[in-house]
């Protein structure tokens, strides 16, 4: 069996080797250096020290924090197992970090798509072991190979299209150095591709030339055998064989059927199968026999083909395995760092700056506990109900306090002293975080970007290490696992214990503890620790390499802030905390009492060390109020100038709008007087002509008219509609709102085009719209900078009579109407009507719709009399700018576009009467005032009123009882109504009724007292 048509290699190449996945560099494990001297055991205890730290400080659960942000079952599957790359060096941590920061700029330019990167590991095992694959799992390799090409173009182009910046040729070459050397299959892919079709699951004709000739015959075979059967089975059911035409499949061969009485209408046919009630026979004509074992004998050739071409791409996805795994591996980084960039933005995280051991200070400030963080966002979260009120300002109190750790390059050991629950060990907790954070490439929640040194190891003992298997009591336990640390750590080593020397005698236990840090200073590079022997914070005044820290107790409310005081010793506060939880004063009282006998002159040191030190410390807080005081003056001049200057623009601009409003109202005034002029003057003139001379006076007016309108067009930017076409442009993901839609907030899916238009999404709803049509939110970026703009309120005035022009083209083009989103209220269906009610309700319609808007007319197909008769209304109609079928599939809609030509005349005229002296031509009154307001005229008293009903006419005015007046309407014998054809009228008792041929009456004229009223 070979392939049709096209000749695939497959490309055997093994795996990159020059940037291979380390196992280490997905496990949360650090190797020491490699000296020759080193031990087996020393490494193995390295790493178990290592892992005990990291369940300690509980990396696990901050990893689990990442996996809402991934975007793969494997990169969700290393967070929640723990196995985030963590470097093993320096240059390895830079690169995660580098890694992070390129994908926090890639996030900024959209949504980058992972979906179809699964891990097939399952299935190219099962490929490796010569067990065959199925079509679905061939195509979940293929679609994995295609979306990770994709993928990797979508980088490379977005790494081109960027490569304007000054620095911009690096920001994504961290993410492409991942995926640099990846073999992406293409053409496995292609070929896979070729044979399947992924989006039905089966496999094509053109994959093998074998089965592309058996499943021809088979066809034609089917032809045969279905064209015969049919045959047989008319035959028996016109001879009442049958009750109809049955063909069938019993036993996997075509039969039909036929009573148990008539079988021998099929003579030598064989009986496949009876029914339950055993009336009906499934009998295989002779004729048919060999047709169905031709069937059957392709139908198992096709199988035994199918299964060859699936053999054969199982056997090359077995031999492309080790690339297409590697492949994975890489796109599980890219997730990682995707998702390490997102939980950045989560936490309002900094980049952290790496330095080599010894080269920089440590300088971490307002960094928040990671966890804490998480477990209290998570909390608001759950009492709000939304991740909003992770803004509420009343609600900053319950979030960790942010703390501060600077240390100096010279300093090797930090001794941190306090009361109990003073914060001593979650402080020390954090800088272990942190530590393990910036290795693994992990942007730290800290106020500014954090410098730290990179340390190979972290080592911590916090908590009891009693065990009652291993006969350890908590000293005992306490003193190993310190053993352990001392044989391992080095001098890139990060050393954290808690309570040194606790559990025992306090002077053996102060002794020890002094050993021990003088034996760390010189072994490791940082080593932190917590204590409660005031003797310790005394080795600073010896060794300058020591350095105290105390954590701040408030004695007025005689509760810990958390905060800690570099370069302070703090007392444990044990009298202070006793007395605020009410324990007994007499004993306390005692307590006191026997610590001033017991270390008189050593609390005076500490006392007078402490005093120092917080004079110092507060006279530093004065210089930082005094400067804080200072800028806040600065701040609030600026204020208030901003302020004023604000307040003088709004008046300037009402000022300014008042005055533009006046010109045009007097100028509407003097066009309304001019048109007065004009009609006072054809009223008089209308007396003094004879009858044949009426026509020409009213056109002459007409024309007089129509040059003052034309002389005054309107400048106004309040009546204005056309959009500012340049001064907003949307960006991708924004909410903006949307002129054409009720100015309803959408979602920007995809940026602008060229043509000039934007799509965007509202609900579930999808529309394409004009970049005129779409405004951007108050107070956002983008519409900040044209709020309040006097430049831009003169801009839309001076281009009001360039769009009034547009908005008079005949032919609609450039017209600006919303977008073609068909509903209830823009929908009209003339399905099932009559020609001439459609064509009232059509008539209504158009006029019902506001200027610029969109009607969906369903007028169906049928004989076609009312769709002609639509497209007749709307050819001629004077609102209807264009109309189109509403798409190629769909001709029984069509869209009509609804322009505004009445505006200026709306404007000037005000209530829309018209003399009815002056409108003798009842017929070229009614058409004239149709086409200016939309909708039919009627006249009361001496005018032509807008409504459409009540329709009144002096009955005075009725010379014949037979028909309408001349006077009221232009012909004697008939009358146009709406945009209807001229239908005759005739008087029935006292109404005057209107009927169509078959005599229906669709409307009556009443007679009531002097008038004639239409109804309905």
């Amino acid at each position: 069996m070979e392939l049709a048509r096209h000749s695939f290699t497959a490309i055997n190449t093994r795996p990159p080797t020059l940037f291979s996945p380390s196992k280490a560099l997905f496990k949360p494990t650090l190797s020491l250096p490699h000296p020759a001297e080193s031990h087996s055991r020393r490494l193995a205890l390295a790493q178990t020290l290592q892992s005990e730290t990291l369940k300690i400080l509980e990396w696990g659960f901050l990893c689990k924090q990442l996996s809402p942000f991934t975007s793969t079952s494997m990169g969700f599957r290393a967070t929640e197992e723990a196995a985030i790359p963590i470097g093993e060096t320096l240059g390895e941590s830079v690169k995660l970090l580098d890694q992070t920061a390129a994908a926090v700029y890639a996030a900024e330019s959209g949504p980058w798509d992972f979906s179809g990167i699964e891990d097939v590991t399952p299935i190219i095992e099962a490929s490796a072991r010569a067990e065959m694959l199925t079509v679905g799992e061939i195509c979940r390799v293929q679609r994995m190979l295609v979306v990770a090409r994709t993928m990797a173009e979508k980088l490379e182009a977005a790494a081109v299209a960027d490569g304007g910046g000054a620095d911009s040729s690096n920001r994504y070459s961290p993410l492409l150095d991942i995926l640099h050397e990846c073999n992406y299959q293409s053409e496995l892919a292609n070929k896979i591709g070729f044979c399947i079709d992924c989006s039905l699951s089966i496999i094509l004709d053109r994959a093998s030339e074998d089965l592309e000739i058996i499943r021809s015959e088979r066809k034609r075979n089917m032809e045969d055998l279905d064209f015969l059967l049919k045959e047989a089975s008319n035959r028996v059911f016109r001879a009442g064989g049958i009750d109809k035409p049955l063909v069938t499949k019993r036993r996997a061969r075509l039969c039909v059927g036929v009573r148990a009485s008539h079988k021998y209408l099929l003579p030598e046919g064989i009986v496949l199968d009876v029914s339950g009630s055993g009336a009906t026979y499934f009998m295989e004509p002779k004729e048919a026999v060999e047709l169905n074992n031709m069937e059957v004998r392709l139908s198992n050739a096709e199988r035994a083909e199918e299964m060859a071409i699936l053999s054969l791409l199982t056997s090359e996805i077995a031999e492309a395995r080790s690339q297409i795994k590697y492949l994975m591996q890489r796109f599980r980084e890219i997730d990682l760092a995707f998702a390490r960039a997102a939980y950045a933005r989560e936490v309002n995280g900094r980049c952290p700056i790496l330095s080599s051991c010894g080269s920089e200070h440590l300088d971490i400030e307002g960094m928040q506990h990671p966890l804490l963080l998480a477990s209290q966002r998570r909390l608001l979260d759950e009492e709000n109900g939304t991740s909003a009120s992770r803004n509420h300002k009343g609600s900053l109190a319950d979030f960790p306090v942010p703390i501060d750790i600077k240390v100096n390059r010279a300093t090797r050991v930090v001794v941190i002293s306090g009361p109990n629950t003073g914060g001593k060990t979650a402080s020390m907790k954090t800088l272990g975080l942190a530590s393990l954070m910036s290795k693994a490439g992990m942007y730290v929640p800290a106020k500014n970007l954090p410098r730290l040194p990179w340390f190979n190891l972290v080592l911590a003992d916090i908590g009891d290490q009693q065990s009652l298997e291993q006969n350890l009591s908590t000293f005992s336990g306490h003193i190993s696992r310190i053993r352990d640390i001392l044989e391992v750590a080095s001098m890139e080593s990060l050393v954290l214990i808690d309570e040194i020397g606790s559990g025992t005698d306090p002077s053996e236990g102060v002794a020890l503890s002094s050993s021990i840090l003088n034996y760390l200073k010189d072994r490791v590079n940082l080593a932190i620790v917590t204590t409660h022997y005031a003797d310790l914070t005394l080795l600073r005044e010896k060794d300058a390499r020591f350095e105290n820290a105390a954590m701040e107790f408030s004695l007025e409310t005689l509760k810990p802030t958390y905060r800690v005081l570099w370069g302070s010793t703090g007392d444990s506060n044990a009298l202070n905390i006793a007395e605020s939880i009410g324990f007994n004063l007499n004993i306390i009282e005692r307590a006191r009492q026997w610590v001033e006998k017991l270390k008189p002159e050593r609390e005076q040191e500490r006392r007078g060390l402490l005093y120092q030190s917080l004079m110092e410390e507060k006279n530093q807080l004065e210089a930082h109020k005094k400067k804080a005081k200072s800028l806040h003056d600065e701040i609030m001049d600026l204020h208030n100038e901003i302020q004023s200057e604000a307040e003088g623009i709004g008046t300037r601009e009402k000022a300014l709008m008042g005055k533009e409003t006046r010109i045009v109202q007097q100028e509407l005034k003097d066009v309304e007087k001019q048109i007065n002029s004009v009609v006072v003057d054809f009223e008089r003139q209308l007396s003094e002509v004879r009858y044949d001379e009426i026509n020409s006076l009213i056109r002459k007016s007409e024309s007089a008219i129509a040059s003052i309108l034309e002389a005054h067009q309107p400048t106004d930017s309040l009546y204005d509609n056309k959009p500012d076409y340049v001064s907003y442009t949307p960006k991708y993901g924004e909410q903006v709102l949307v002129k054409g839609l009720g100015n309803k907030l959408a979602k920007v899916v995809e940026a602008p085009g060229d043509d000039g238009t934007v799509l965007v999404q509202f609900g579930k709803v999808r529309v394409r719209v004009n970049n005129s049509d779409v405004r951007a939110i108050a107070g956002s970026r983008k519409s900040h900078a044209t709020a309040n703009s006097l430049q831009h309120l003169r801009r839309q005035a001076s281009r009001s009579k360039e769009y009034q022009n547009l908005a008079e083209t005949k032919d609609g083009e450039g017209l600006l109407f919303g977008p073609t989103v068909q509903t209830s209220k823009n929908t009209v269906d003339l399905r099932g009507m009559r020609v001439e009610e459609a064509a009232l309700e059509l008539d209504m319609a158009i006029s019902s719709r506001g200027p610029h808007s969109v009607l969906f007319i369903i007028h169906g197909m049928g004989t076609g009399a009312v769709k002609e008769r639509a497209l007749e209304m709307l050819r001629n109609h004077p609102r209807v700018a264009k109309y189109e079928q509403e798409s190629p599939l769909n001709y029984g809609c069509t869209v009509a576009y609804i322009r505004a030509i009445a505006r200026v005349i709306n404007r000037v005229l005000g209530s829309a009467s018209i003399h009815r002296r002056s409108c003798l031509n009842k017929t070229k009154v009614h058409d004239d005032c149709r086409r200016a307001f939309g909708q039919s005229l009627a006249f009361k008293g001496d005018t032509v009123k807008r409504p459409i009903c009540p329709f009144q006419i002096p009955r005075s005015k009725a010379r014949d009882s037979r028909t309408l007046p001349s006077a009221c309407c232009g012909t004697k014998t008939a009358i146009s109504w709406g945009n209807i054809r001229t239908v005759p009228l005739a008087w029935s008792g006292n109404r005057f009724a209107r009927f169509e041929n078959s005599g229906r009456t669709i409307a009556r004229i009443v007679c009531s007292g002097r008038t004639v009223r239409r109804t309905a």
